[in-house]
C-alpha cells in the first residue's frame, strides 16, 4: 500500500507522474519539498532502548593496596566516590620512562614507526571509520547523473536524440534505523581505537620485559664472571695446598670442575642474550641483523607505581573501555531490529530534458520529470524478525557479561601486581641478607682450608650456596622489575578515556593517530 501523509494533497502530488510539459511542474516540485520537510521532522523518532552504561560493583580500595577503613585514602575516597570520568592526576604518556634507561626509550620510539601487529591494527581502525561514514551517507538522498546521446538512421533519415536526466533517492529515518547503525558504528569504531591503544600497550609492555630480561642476562653474566674469578683464587689455594702435601689431588679436580661448569654457565648466558636480542629487533620491526644493545644491567631498585582508587581504573584501561563500547554497539543494533518491524519510505525524483536534438536542447518540449513516494511494510516473514530482535537481545546480554568480567580480570590483574611487588619487597630483603651470610661463609672456610682445619669439600658446598643464593637475589630483582612492568599494564600504561575520538570526530573529519607513518627507519640512523 502506497504511504498516507499527513497532508492529503501532497501525497495525491506525490503519487501521480506529470509528462512533458506538465504545468503544475512548479507545485509538484514545492510539494515534493514539503513532503521531504515532513518526512525530516518524523525523523526524531527512534525505536529501541536508549543506552546506558551497564553497572558494575567497584570497591572503594583495592586489597594489596593497603586503604585501610581508618586511613584517610579510603575516607576521601568515599567522600569523594564518583562515577568513572577522564582523570587529570592519572600518569599519562611514555609510562616506561619511570625505568630511567635511554636504550629503552629509543627502542619503544621505534614500535610505533615499525611493528607490523600494530600496524594492521591502525588498518582495522581506519576500516571501521570508513564503516561509521557509510553509515553517515545512507542519511542522505543519493542523486544520480545518466546522460546519454544516440545518432541512429532509420528509414533513410538520421537522427540525434539526447538524454540529460538526473535522479534523487531518500529513504527518509523514520523510526531510526539508519541512525542506531550509525551509532552502533561509531561505538564499534571506538571500540576498534581501543583495541589499539590495547594492542599498542601490551607491545609496549612486552618489549619493555623482554628488555628486563635481556639486562638479567647482563646482569647474570657479571656475577658468574664474578665467581669465576673466586674459583680461579680457589683453584690456586687447592694447588698450594696440595703442592704442601697437606691436600689431597681431588681437591684441585674439584676446584677445576668448579671453575669449568661456572665457565660454561657464562658462556651460556650469551646464547639467551642473544635470543632476547633478536626479539626486541622483532618487536620493534627491524632485522635482528639490524639492532645491537650495549651491554648494560638490571638497575638496583624498581620504579614506584601510583596506583589511585579502583573506580580509575574504569577509565585508565583501554581494554575495559573497548568491551563497554561493544556493549553499546550491540545495544544499538536492538534498535535497527525493532525499526525492521515499521514500514519504510523512499522518496524519489526524475528530471531533465531528452528529445531530438532539433527541438533544441533545452525546450520546453523535451522536459521530462517524475516525482514518487514508495512505501512498504513486511506482513509476514515467518517469524525471522522476531528471530533477528531476540539473537540482538542475546548479543547484548552476552557483551554486558563480558564487560562485567573485563572489570573483575582487571581488578584481578591489579591486585596481583600490588601483592607482587608487596611480597617480592620482603623476598628480596631475605634474599639479599642470604648472600651476605652466604659470603661470609665462603671467607670462613677458605680461611679454615688455608689452615687445614676444613676439608675442601666444605668449600666447594659454600661456594655453590653462595653462586645459588646471588642468581636467586638476581631472579627476584629481575621479577620485581617485570612485576611493577606488569602493573603499568594493569593500571592501563597511563591511557585513559579521553583517547578515544568522539562520535562528532568519527562522523565529521579525520583523526590524527598515536602512529607514526613515517618512513621506518632505526632510531640511530
Amino acid at each position: 500500500m502506497p504511504p498516507r501523509f499527513a497532508d492529503d494533497k501532497a501525497g495525491k502530488a506525490l503519487s501521480q507522474r506529470a509528462g512533458r510539459g506538465d504545468a503544475r511542474k512548479p507545485r509538484s516540485i514545492l510539494t515534493f519539498g514539503i513532503a521531504c520537510v515532513v518526512s525530516t521532522s518524523l525523523s526524531g523518532c527512534l525505536v529501541g532502548p536508549d543506552y546506558s552504561r551497564p553497572s558494575v560493583e567497584t570497591p572503594l580500595g583495592f586489597k594489596e593496596g593497603g586503604m585501610r577503613e581508618d586511613s584517610v585514602a579510603w575516607v576521601q575516597s568515599r567522600k569523594n566516590w564518583r562515577p568513572a570520568q577522564p582523570n587529570d592526576g592519572a600518569v599519562r604518556g611514555d609510562w616506561w620512562t619511570v625505568l630511567h634507561d635511554p636504550t629503552l626509550d629509543r627502542l619503544m620510539r621505534s614500535v610505533d614507526v615499525d611493528n607490523q601487529n600494530l600496524r594492521a591494527t591502525v588498518s582495522n581502525y581506519a576500516q571501521a571509520r570508513a564503516l561509521v561514514a557509510q553509515s553517515r551517507a545512507a542519511l542522505f538522498p543519493t542523486v544520480i547523473g545518466a546522460p546519454t546521446i544516440t545518432r541512429a538512421r532509420t528509414a533513410g533519415a538520421e537522427r540525434t536524440t539526447y538524454a540529460l536526466q538526473g535522479q534523487a533517492t531518500w529513504e527518509p529515518d523514520l523510526f531510526g534505523r539508519i541512525r542506531r547503525q550509525l551509532e552502533s558504528d561509531v561505538a564499534s569504531a571506538q571500540a576498534s581505537a581501543a583495541d589499539l591503544g590495547l594492542v599498542r600497550l601490551g607491545i609496549q609492555a612486552e618489549l619493555a620485559t623482554t628488555y628486563l630480561q635481556l639486562r638479567y642476562q647482563d646482569s647474570l653474566k657479571k656475577v658468574l664472571q664474578e665467581n669465576v674469578e673466586g674459583y680461579k683464587r680457589s683453584l690456586g689455594i687447592a694447588e698450594n695446598q696440595y703442592n704442601a702435601g697437606v691436600a689431597a689431588r681431588s681437591d684441585v679436580i674439584t676446584a677445576q670442575t668448579q671453575l669449568q661448569t661456572t665457565e660454561a654457565q657464562v658462556i651460556a648466558t650469551d646464547l639467551n642474550r642473544a635470543v632476547f636480542e633478536h626479539a626486541l629487533a622483532t618487536l620493534i620491526g627491524r632485522p635482528p641483523s639490524e639492532l645491537g644493545i650495549p651491554v648494560g644491567r638490571l638497575a638496583d631498585r624498581p620504579p614506584a607505581v601510583p596506583v589511585g582508587i579502583p573506580s580509575q581504573l574504569l577509565e585508565r584501561r583501554p581494554d575495559i573501555a573497548q568491551a563497554e563500547r561493544l556493549v553499546q554497539a550491540q545495544s544499538e543494533q536492538i534498535g535497527v531490529a525493532v525499526a525492521a518491524f515499521f514500514p519504510t519510505v523512499t522518496l524519489s525524483a526524475t528530471g531533465g530534458f531528452a528529445g531530438l536534438t532539433s527541438n533544441g536542447i533545452f525546450s520546453a518540449t523535451n522536459a521530462a520529470w517524475a516525482l514518487t513516494a514508495a512505501g512498504t511494510q513486511v506482513l509476514f516473514d515467518g517469524g525471522a524478525r522476531s528471530a533477528a530482535l531476540q539473537l540482538t537481545r542475546a548479543g547484548y546480554d552476552a557483551s554486558v557479561a563480558t564487560y562485567r568480567q573485563t572489570v573483575l580480570t582487571a581488578f584481578g590483574e591489579v591486585e596481583n601486581g600490588l601483592s607482587g611487588i608487596r611480597i617480592l619487597a620482603r623476598q628480596q630483603a631475605k634474599q639479599d641478607e642470604a648472600v651476605v651470610s652466604a659470603r661470609k661463609a665462603v671467607e670462613i672456610t677458605l680461611n679454615e682450608y688455608r689452615a687445614g682445619t676444613q676439608n675442601f669439600t666444605t668449600v666447594v658446598t659454600a661456594q655453590a650456596l653462595l653462586v645459588n643464593n646471588e642468581v636467586t637475589a638476581l631472579q627476584v630483582k629481575l621479577n620485581r622489575f617485570t612485576t611493577a612492568v606488569d602493573l603499568i599494564r594493569a593500571l592501563g600504561g597511563g591511557w585513559d578515556a579521553r583517547s578515544l575520538p568522539t562520535g562528532e570526530e568519527l562522523k565529521e573529519r579525520a583523526l590524527d593517530l598515536p602512529i607514526d607513518h613515517g618512513q621506518s627507519v632505526w632510531t640511530e640512523e
